[in-house]
């Protein structure tokens, strides 16, 4: 068991140090004048912010993308976003595969760390899966948006723009390039167009849903009773969030930032402002002019996320429903933690309080330096440590008025966001083994 304890450490260090070091790297990248249209220096923290962002998969800028990098800059980003979305370990293990390259039992439990997976068996097939898949919806959101982009921006960079928005909504990443009209100002200008809001919204959904997902899926059809149960509760949340989330905003927001749009116009902008906050980071409204309570309605959506084992960040769908089905299970007095006849493991339920429990206090915490080291709202700071934290990328404008100790604040977040609270955790935690003498028992009274 302690050997066990000790090799899942090593593990969760080489994935800390592997993004680590990604982040570095394309932080240096991005220092370089030609990565900027002025050909000046970006200074380092920005550029270290920037690579950040793109690695994990955030969206947060402290310049706007088209009007701010040059294309190899943009290039660099692009190329981020792409291997923070699918993980190292997995483009690694699929250009070995592709070199024939022999596949250990240490490679084998990497990956299987890596992708969130229940079992070690298939893990190389699946990594074939997971690369295949993803350039496939990639390359097919590409063509799709490059329908609407090219007859707007030329056949070569109406193309770009289609594969840069297409890896960056189906990697949950946030970023655009979009500054081409107005800077800072995401897809606003589509807010009626279906085929991009559409799009776009089908990539960020596709991606965010898991790996796992996909692979039960492609091997049982729509036969929903032979899914896995991680399956259907990633399913039926997922629909309950998009469509719960999307009838909240409509009618929080129908006099406001909706008011005076056409009725496709109110049901788009309802549906990709519920869809966006799991992480995806574009908006096609006004985030800053939104109301309060459905600003607050984002950072609920955003704290939640996605998939485990996919692109997209937060505690993730199946933490929340866990913590929900224990609350009521300790409501209603029963043993265990059930849901769709099954009884769910113990240490699960343990492991989503522990997630949902480091992740609110490294956002109080976080919230509290931004607040005290500058003059922020409370809702404004806790909309962007929320963002940070869930690898969103959404934001009410304060981005760029941060300080360099709060942007390195977000930065902190974004990478502990990325690798999840609780394999950050892990890394400056020690194993021990179980005692072979327990402390003795003694109540003390809660809530």
């Amino acid at each position: 068991m302690l050997t066990k304890k000790k090799t899942k450490m090593s593990y969760t260090r080489m994935l800390a140090l592997g993004f680590a070091l990604i982040i570095l790297i394309g932080a240096l990248l991005l220092s370089l004048p030609f990565a900027t249209k002025s050909r000046e220096c970006m200074p380092f923290l920005d550029a270290l912010f920037t690579a950040t962002s793109a690695t994990c998969v955030t969206g947060l800028v402290v310049a706007d993308t088209y009007q701010n990098w040059s294309l190899f800059g943009q290039l660099v980003i692009l190329t981020l976003i792409q291997i923070g979305g699918l993980g190292f370990i997995t483009i690694g293990s699929y250009i070995a595969v592709v070199m024939k390259k022999k596949i250990g039992l240490k490679e084998r439990t990497a990956i299987h760390e890596s992708v969130s997976t229940m079992e070690l068996a298939g893990v190389v097939r699946l990594v074939r899966k997971i690369v295949m898949g993803t350039f496939t919806f990639e390359l097919a959101g590409a063509l799709l948006l490059s329908l609407r982009f090219v007859p707007q921006y030329g056949l070569l960079r109406g193309c770009y723009m289609g594969l840069f928005h297409a890896v960056s909504a189906f990697c949950n990443a946030g970023f655009d390039l979009m500054g081409i009209n107005e800077a800072y100002s995401s897809l606003v200008s589509y807010e009626g167009d279906i085929l991009v809001n559409f799009t776009v919204m089908a990539l960020i959904i596709i991606g965010g849903t898991g790996f796992l997902v996909w692979d039960d899926i492609q091997r049982n059809g729509l036969r929903f009773k032979k899914y896995l149960l991680h399956t259907k509760i990633v399913l039926i949340t997922t629909a309950v969030l998009i469509f719960g989330g999307a009838l909240l905003f409509y009618l929080l927001e129908k006099d406001n930032v909706f008011a005076g749009m056409s009725g496709k116009e109110q049901l788009l902008g309802a549906l990709f402002s519920a869809v966006t906050p799991r992480t995806a980071g574009f908006n096609s409204v006004d985030t800053a002019a939104m109301k309060e309570s459905s600003k607050f309605l984002t950072m609920v959506l955003m704290f939640i996320g996605g998939s485990s084992g996919s692109t997209a960040g937060g505690v993730k769908v199946t933490t929340a429903v866990v913590m929900l089905l224990s609350t009521i299970a300790m409501i209603r007095g029963t043993h265990g933690v059930n849901i769709l006849n099954r009884r769910l493991e113990e240490d699960t339920v343990k492991k989503a309080s522990a997630i949902v429990t480091i992740d609110l206090s490294l956002a109080v915490a976080a919230a509290l330096i931004i607040m005290a080291v500058q003059p922020l709202k409370l809702t404004d700071t806790l909309f962007e440590v929320f963002s940070a934290i869930g690898t969103v990328g959404m934001t009410t404008g304060v981005t760029r008025e941060l300080v360099p100790v709060s942007r390195i604040v977000i930065i902190l977040l974004m990478y502990c966001g990325r690798l999840g609270s609780l394999t950050f955790t892990l890394v400056f935690a020690r194993s021990k083994p179980e005692p072979p003498v327990k402390q003795p028992v003694e109540k003390i009274v809660v809530g």
